[in-house]
This record gives C-alpha cells, sequence and structure tokens, in this order.
C-alpha cells in the first residue's frame, strides 16, 4: 500500500494531503530515465576505454607476445646477417682467390629484390614499420644466400677440376736456371732497346744462349698466333685454360703446332733474337683473361725462396728490356 504524504499549510494551519500531478508524474519518470541513461551511457564509455574485457586481454598478450617474437626474430635475423657477411668476405677473400676465380660483385650480392608495392598490404597498422623492415630484411637473406649458394657451386665445380686447375696454372719458369745467363727486364715501363723511348713492357726477358730449350709453364694447348704480332718473331702462345695464356717470343725455333696439347715441363722451341730483339732472349708474358699481369708472381714450383726473392728484386729494377 503506497504511502500518503502530508505537508503543513502555514495559511490554513492544518495539515493537508500531497498530491502530484501526471505531468509532474510524466516528468519525474523522464528525468529518472534520462539520467539512468547518461549514467550507463557514461559507465560505458569509461569500461570501453578503461576496462580490458577477458578478450580484449587475451588479444592484448597475444599481441604483446607478437612484438617479442617479431624483435626476437630480428634479433636472430642480425647474426644470421652477420655470419653471412663472414661467408661472402670468406668467398671473396680466400675461397674464389684459391681458384682465381673473380669476385662477386657487391650490386649482383646487395640487388634488388621487389618494389615498394611488395609490401603494400603490410601498411596501416600499429606495427607496420617492423613487420616491414623485418620482411625487407629477409627477403634480402633470401636473395644473398641464393647468390652465395651458387658461388659455392661455381667453386664446388672448380674444386672438382683442382688438379687440372693446378697442372694448368703457370707455375715455372719457361728457362732452366742451369741455362739462365740473368733475367735481364721485368715487368713494368722500360726503356725499349729500338725505340729509345719509355714503354711498358709487359712480360719478363730471361737472357740465355741461342739454343737454349724452352719450356711450357703450365699445361695446355698451342693455339694459332695472331699474325699482327711480328715484333716478337718466331713465337708461340699457349692457352692453359682457366682465363690463362702465356707466350714464348723471339724464338730461334719453334718445335710445337697449334692445335698441340702440352705438358708443363714439355720442350716448345729454343732461345733466339727474331724480331724485335736486341740480343738472344726469352720474352715471357702471362695472360689472365684479357689483361697481361707480371710473370714473376708465377715462378712458385721450381725456385726456392731464396731464388724467388732475389729474382723478384732483379724484375723491379728499372733496366731496359731486350725488346
Amino acid at each position: 500500500m503506497a504511502k500518503i504524504k502530508y505537508f503543513y499549510n502555514p495559511h490554513s494551519l492544518d495539515f493537508e494531503k500531497v498530491t502530484t500531478s501526471v505531468r509532474t508524474l510524466v516528468f519525474r519518470v523522464f528525468g529518472f530515465l534520462s539520467a539512468s541513461i547518461v549514467a550507463g551511457a557514461i559507465f560505458l564509455i569509461g569500461a570501453y576505454n578503461f576496462i580490458d574485457s577477458p578478450k580484449e586481454k587475451i588479444l592484448k598478450r597475444e599481441i604483446e607476445n607478437y612484438k617479442m617474437q617479431t624483435a626476437m626474430l630480428n634479433q636472430k635475423t642480425d647474426i644470421i646477417v652477420g655470419v653471412l657477411r663472414e661467408l661472402q668476405d670468406r668467398d671473396a677473400s680466400i675461397y674464389r682467390s684459391v681458384f682465381e676465380a673473380d669476385p662477386i660483385s657487391a650490386n649482383v650480392r646487395q640487388g634488388g629484390f621487389g618494389g615498394v608495392e611488395k609490401y603494400r598490404e603490410l601498411e596501416g597498422y600499429d606495427n607496420s614499420e617492423m613487420i616491414i623492415s623485418l620482411n625487407k630484411k629477409v627477403d634480402q637473406l633470401n636473395k644473398q644466400l641464393y647468390v652465395q649458394s651458387k658461388s659455392y657451386d661455381e667453386l664446388s665445380k672448380l674444386a672438382s677440376r683442382k688438379t687440372d686447375f693446378l697442372a694448368a696454372i703457370p707455375a715455372i719458369q719457361p728457362i732452366s736456371n742451369k741455362d739462365l745467363r740473368h733475367m735481364a727486364s721485368g715487368f713494368g715501363y722500360r726503356i725499349h732497346p729500338i725505340y729509345k723511348t719509355h714503354k711498358m713492357h709487359e712480360g719478363i726477358d730471361f737472357t740465355a744462349p741461342t739454343g737454349t730449350p724452352i719450356y711450357a709453364t703450365g699445361n695446355g694447348k698451342v693455339i694459332d698466333p695472331d699474325k699482327g704480332m711480328s715484333g716478337y718473331g718466331n713465337f708461340v702462345v699457349i692457352d692453359h685454360g682457366f682465363g690463362y695464356r702465356t707466350l714464348y717470343g723471339h724464338m730461334s725455333r719453334v718445335k710445337v703446332r697449334a692445335g698441340q696439347k702440352i705438358k708443363r715441363g714439355e720442350l716448345i722451341g729454343y732461345v733466339g733474337n727474331t724480331g724485335l730483339s736486341s740480343g738472344p732472349h726469352l720474352h715471357y708474358e702471362v695472360i689472365k683473361g684479357e689483361r697481361k699481369i707480371n710473370p714473376i708472381n708465377y715462378f712458385f714450383n721450381d725456385l726456392t725462396e731464396q731464388e724467388y726473392s732475389a729474382m723478384r728484386e732483379l724484375a723491379e729494377r728499372p733496366a731496359q728490356s731486350f725488346d
């Protein structure tokens, strides 16, 4: 039963019953409902922003775990990058040097692997920068590992041909020590004996009597000489494979023919004074690819350390060449 309320009326000096109109009642109900709705909205907004639901808590834990795992992957990737760089350094400075293979250029190793569009789908997230960076690093690693793998395939083939390579590379003097008078001129700029000009001397001159035997410095095949090289007189060119050729100039007689296979130490001709020459000697060149290189670096099979040091000292003296 609803309670009846009274109020004291000072004018009538009596208690009167409190009556509520329908309009007032409606306003009160509406005000109560409005206040409840506003309070509920404020509570929901606060709860939404400051209180995590159980599902949100699980998702946030997973996100934090993903961040930690991504950071760990970044660290592991950095370690792998360091190991790969060490392998690349060894590949360039040791392995490829041993087999006289050209180093792989940095442009090939660091070559591109896709444009910015490749990572477009990873943009727009809170951790996009970290995820894109990790993906780029992994893609770069894949590219470099592929290049390094191909390099090792090439080195493996060279290793399997090691015996042939070691037999083919020029490794002895073309004239025996007992027949040498001396090494007249080394590799480098020298005074030409005929033209008396300062000219690049692209080989080594060995002085010896006419008729002194000349030997092939590595296994190979005699090839047809360039007819325009008349300054060498009678000469022989041997293709050793692996990018190497040797030239023997100013011979008195040639004992081999084009197409003939030659073994290291085999007689190929005799010292002479043919072509542009100022005296009996052998002009000897080593060619790697298309570049003539200093033959002094290839006398390591038949000289002692002392003999090699003495020969190197003679080769570096600025003497006049014989051709």
